[in-house]
């Protein structure tokens, strides 16, 4: 195989979408939404390793703030397994952590799966925390719940952009794997909010008066009555309530309401509050990965 590395452009999107469902198949990240990434996003570069016309590689990384001093970079790294060991994620790390290096990264920061943990271990990652992913049979899922007296339910298609992005800046730094950050507010409307994945009307928020506390955001792809729980979180002050029960609840049922068969999500292995949630809605743990960091 003869294959060339450069910079992923938007007409890429279709060939990247492909490496993203060959390698991690329990994601929703469609064609429109790695279009819409490449066209606006800023604070991300993407590169892709191609074979003629094939994308047989991705890598992803999310720039540094300019002003940081030796910051700690994530990055994505993703070979589809029918063309892992011809050498193409080891072209790809080199000129990821060249890159990074050029940025003033002081490590680096990447998820791996089980069968990617010798690859990064050999190539100087130290691996960190697990990673667990769940599914859930959407045809078996519970009643929604109910929320608390005084509280509401809403969809995002009921929602103002600012009001979601105000609560998930204030989850954003709680995940203790590190890989929850996100931009500021106007590329995360182009990129986030105005993403083709997200479903408005299966994503859920729970409001007390206008102020969300608590919600779930949900990705779906029809083709495989798949959806995605990209990101839940309730901001530090409504914790202990339930919450989080209440926004994933309605979702599945929605979800489920809406046809779709299988909900997929991940979480830090340590994070019993998020698991026990899920146990409760019927997810069971289907695999794993690993976040790996080297130092640069």
């Amino acid at each position: 195989m003869v294959f060339e590395i450069r910079t992923g452009r938007p007409e890429d999107a279709v060939g990247i979408a492909r490496v993203w469902a060959a390698a991690v198949p329990h994601l929703v990240k469609t064609a429109g939404a790695i279009e819409l990434q490449l066209k606006h996003a800023r604070s991300q570069e993407v590169l892709i390793a191609v074979d003629g016309p094939e994308v047989v590689g991705y890598a992803n990384i999310y720039l540094p703030p300019a002003d940081a001093e030796a910051p700690r970079v994530r990055v994505t790294i993703q070979v589809p397994p029918e063309y892992r060991g011809r050498g193409i994620g080891s072209a790809l790390t080199t000129r990821v952590t060249q890159r990074c290096a050029e940025l003033g990264a002081g490590r680096l920061l990447v998820v791996v799966d089980d069968d990617s943990r010798a690859f990064a271990t050999k190539r100087g990652f130290t691996i960190g925390r697990r990673m667990s992913h769940s599914a859930a049979d959407l045809t078996a899922a519970r009643e929604p719940v109910a929320p608390p007296d005084g509280l509401r339910v809403a969809t995002y298609d009921e929602l103002d952009p600012r009001q979601l992005f105000d609560a998930e800046v204030q989850v954003r730094d709680d995940d203790p794997s590190g890989l929850s950050g996100g931009p500021a507010y106007e590329e995360w409307v182009r990129t986030s909010w105005e993403n083709p994945d997200i479903r408005y009307d299966l994503s859920v928020a729970v409001l007390d008066g206008n102020r969300v506390l608590s919600f779930v955001t949900t990705t779906a792809d029809p083709d495989r009555k798949l959806i995605w729980s990209n990101l839940t979180g309730t901001i530090p002050s409504a914790r202990g309530r339930g919450l989080a029960k209440v926004v994933k609840s309605v979702a599945l049922a929605r979800s489920r309401d809406a046809g779709f068969t299988v909900a997929s999500t991940g979480n830090d292995a340590a994070n019993e509050p998020m698991l026990a949630v899920n146990r409760w809605l019927g997810y069971q743990e289907t695999g794993g990965a690993w976040t790996a960091e080297k130092a640069l």
